[in-house]
């Protein structure tokens, strides 16, 4: 990787200076590169003015918008280390998380903000408001205050005052300080009043330190600070330009959380550093926000996760092919080539209509959704990744893309199998410019993620075929054993349960050596077709007996349980399996 990241948006800012940048798709508010890079030089003034050194922790937390993204890139360019946090995370694994980050700066929606407690946020001295950058709490950092108090004592005929104020005054910063008014002051007189490209020096900071800590959102265990050097975002930025994805003008929406490494490499970061513009989905992106905003913003190439694809498939086409009318004329000779090409046409248009693909990643695609989607000749492709990777390991153009496989090994990276059993399934290794430098703050496991020779184990387990097109089977922690030792993918299994009538979504344990699967029901079919609650349990014996009919002997499923609620998940949308096994 020979790209500087910090450079990337330096050379950005120039080239696009008058270009839009970024718009807040529920106002249309749109800034240019040159009114976001003066946004930039605001921040890094505050940052000056809060003491903020080189490689200190930045948290951010908050939905997807304009402010989001300038706070990372001011953060990026200024020389410190960002933290960006899922804004669906709970009050007190933020808290965690800002304690355990070191943190000493933090931008949060003024919603997410109210549900903090400040006595609970660590080293934090400073929070800035995402609606508007004003401040929202201006203090010494928790450890000083006992100083500061201590101090404030010992000095005769001052005042008595609570310690939090003292340390306010001990810090040299107060609210004001950090004002629009004074921070727009100091602007001006640091450029005289005129601020153009030219002007822009950002601090230089070499791609192999530390630019960013993802905190994980696993589905089985409590979630780790994921290191992230400059190489790995600027490599993954870069790969999109390289590839053509990403070019001066190119348009995206940006509905998946930037604080998640997949939406945040092209959506976000690709973007500015290709001369894209992004649209944000500032709210929840439901099906109908983000079909009006596709209509709309007509975006050129799309980001998705399964259940998006997932979820147009079962309630829109899929209640269509399956009418008797429609599987008789599917099963005739070009008559199905024209309601095929009738269903593709009315995707693409409701997609926007001039996105070259669809790039699918995050989790595993319905096998079901994939093969009618790829008899269909709709533009999409299925990457491989994962947060310790800034994400990317495999992809390949839709034109290129081999059916249930995750794409092609990137150049820039290796893979290896582990251990690979007789189908050539194994443990995936990789090694390359995207791998993280480690765990923040804990060494065991980064020594436990890595091997002796120094690749990183994914977890998962698949295998390569001759081309280096990757092929997952599932995750090594939930692969069960048959009864005669045979290797049993419950993914597999949950993917023929989730394409059935009254299922909504599952997955399936091993229990007293059996297969049990629960299932939250699909209540809105179950309605529709006229059952009671106590007639679920039978329809769904129904279901099993004929996903069984599918599986082999050692997969079959013993009994379906119901779960009355639905399952706990992380804010991927991954089911937390551990919290049910």
């Amino acid at each position: 990787m020979v790209d500087n990241f910090v450079r990337m948006f330096e050379d950005s800012f120039r080239h696009n200076w008058n270009e839009p940048c970024f718009t807040d798709y529920e106002t249309n508010k749109t800034l240019t590169y040159g009114q976001v890079a003066e946004q930039v030089e605001k921040l890094h003034i505050v940052f000056q003015k809060c003491g903020l050194k080189k490689d200190d922790n930045i948290a951010l937390i908050g939905r997807n918008s304009t402010n989001w993204a300038i706070a990372y890139i001011a953060t990026i360019t200024y020389g410190a280390v960002i933290v960006p946090i899922l804004h669906d995370f709970h009050a007190k694994d933020v808290h965690h998380i800002l304690r355990h980050s070191d943190s000493k700066f933090l931008f949060s929606s003024e919603v997410i903000w109210d549900h903090l407690d400040e006595n609970e946020i660590g080293e934090v001295r400073v929070v800035l408001s995402l609606t508007d950058f004003s401040p929202l709490l201006v203090r010494m950092p928790k450890s000083a205050l006992s100083d500061a108090s201590d101090i404030a004592q010992s000095l005769e005929g001052v005042e008595q005052q609570p310690a939090e104020e003292k340390a306010c005054d001990f810090a040299g910063l107060s609210l004001d300080d950090l004002s629009h008014d004074a921070v727009q002051k100091a602007f001006d007189e640091k450029f005289g009043g005129v601020f153009h490209k030219d002007l822009i020096r950002y601090n230089y900071k070499d791609n192999e330190e530390l630019a960013s800590i993802n905190y994980t959102s696993g589905t089985t265990g409590y979630s780790k600070g994921v290191m992230t050097a400059g190489r790995a975002l600027a490599s993954n930025a870069k790969f999109g330009l390289d590839e053509g994805l990403i070019k001066t003008g190119s348009r995206f929406v940006a509905f998946l959380p930037l604080a998640h490494a997949y939406g945040c490499a092209w959506d976000f970061l690709g973007s500015v550093c290709g001369g894209g513009h992004t649209w944000f989905i500032t709210k929840v992106p439901t099906p109908k926000v983000l079909m009006k905003a596709f209509a709309e913003v007509k975006p050129n190439n799309i980001l998705s996760v399964p259940l998006i694809i997932e979820k147009i498939y079962k309630k829109q086409i899929l209640p269509i092919i399956s009418k008797p009318s429609m599987n008789w004329v599917l099963s005739v000779r070009y008559l199905d080539e024209l309601v095929l090409k009738q269903i593709r046409k009315q995707l693409v248009a409701a997609f926007g209509g001039e996105f070259e693909q669809i790039i699918i990643g995050g989790a595993a695609i319905n096998a079901e959704v994939e093969a009618f989607f790829e008899k269909l000749k709709f533009p999409f492709t299925i990457g491989y990744g994962m947060t310790e990777t800034a994400p990317l390991v495999s992809y390949a153009h839709w034109t290129k893309f081999v059916p249930q496989s995750c794409g092609r090994i990137l150049k820039c990276m290796e893979a290896r199998i582990a251990n690979p059993n007789k189908e050539g399934v194994g443990e995936i290794e990789i090694k390359g410019d995207h791998v993280m430098l480690g765990y923040y703050k804990n060494e065991e496991a980064t020594r436990a993620s890595f091997t002796e020779d120094g690749w990183l184990k994914t977890g998962d387990l698949g295998f390569l075929d001759a081309d280096q097109n990757l092929f997952i089977k599932g995750r090594s922690k939930t692969m069960l054993l048959g009864p005669s030792g045979q290797n049993i993918y419950p993914e597999a299994i949950e993917d023929k349960l989730n394409n059935m009538p009254y299922v909504l979504e599952s997955i399936v344990v091993q229990r007293d050596g059996k297969l049990v699967a629960l299932v939250y029901p699909d209540m809105d079919a179950v309605d529709a077709a006229g059952f009671t609650q106590a007639d679920l349990p039978q329809e769904l014996d129904h279901v099993r007996k004929e996903v069984n009919q599918q599986l082999a002997s050692f997969e079959q499923i013993s009994k379906i349980v119901v779960q009355t609620q639905e399952f706990q998940k992380t804010p991927k949308n991954s089911i937390k399996r551990y919290l049910y096994s």
